[in-house]
């Protein structure tokens, strides 16, 4: 299941990777003259990604949604599809701040993740305008009642390619996190050797050690090792 869903994800980088390279460089171009908005956004006066802490907030609350609906509860309904949109905006608002700081194979579920979401929004504010005013008493459309729970599985969808980007790439936590690791020794791969099999001394090579990419430099015999990839966002 999980192999196909990855499969189905990729099969969207056909029209996720234009949109994204359009849509990166709007939402760097609008964050980066304000760093400290972005850093406030990112969380990084609480040590964690804040847009994660918001994301349950707007979940929670458009189930309501639903719950009330089946219920026949117009008014209740009604104010929490309010709330949850204005959940929903808050929690993407964070999201964009830490979309600013993404790229690679991130920015692709990244931007994935954000088309969803906005078309569930697009969705939701249809719904809300669909729906009776409050204490009208009449019953709520069908189609309005539909909408919301379309776009409610559009959600948990686009949660779940959430879910990819910080548990496959580690994206806003380190982009090494789950990178392979364990107390076995493992042959190291250098790009290029010298005649007798030794690593080239003093300038970078690169090599690969099992699953990880780094990049070496000999200094005597000293071997200085990094990941091809800086761990920290936005690098």
């Amino acid at each position: 299941m999980a192999r196909w869903l990855t499969r189905l994800m990729d099969a969207q980088d056909v029209w996720v990777q234009p949109l994204g390279k359009v849509l990166h460089g709007l939402v760097y171009a609008i964050f980066r003259p304000i760093p400290s908005i972005r850093d406030l956004l990112n969380g990084r006066w609480l040590g964690h990604p804040i847009h994660a802490v918001l994301t349950d907030a707007p979940i929670g609350i458009l189930f309501l949604v639903i719950v009330f609906d089946v219920l026949g509860m117009a008014d209740a309904a009604w104010w929490t599809l309010v709330i949850g949109i204005l959940a929903m905006l808050g929690a993407a608002l964070a999201g964009f701040a830490d979309y600013a700081e993404t790229d690679g194979r991130a920015r692709d579920r990244g931007t994935l993740h954000s088309s969803l979401m906005l078309l569930a929004l697009v969705l939701f504010l249809v719904s809300l305008v669909l729906r009776p005013g409050l204490g009208s008493g009449a019953p709520v459309s069908a189609a309005a009642v539909a909408l919301s729970l379309v776009a409610w599985l559009i959600v948990a969808a686009g949660g779940f390619v959430g879910g990819d980007i910080v548990y496959v790439f580690g994206n806003m936590v380190d982009h090494h996190a789950f990178r392979g690791g364990g107390t076995k020794w493992l042959a190291l791969d250098p790009a290029e050797t010298e005649a007798d099999g030794s690593i080239p001394e003093g300038r970078p090579i690169k090599a690969r050690l099992g699953v990880n990419a780094l990049v070496l430099v000999r200094n005597g015999d000293a071997i200085l090792a990094l990941h091809d990839t800086c761990a920290h966002a936005g690098c």
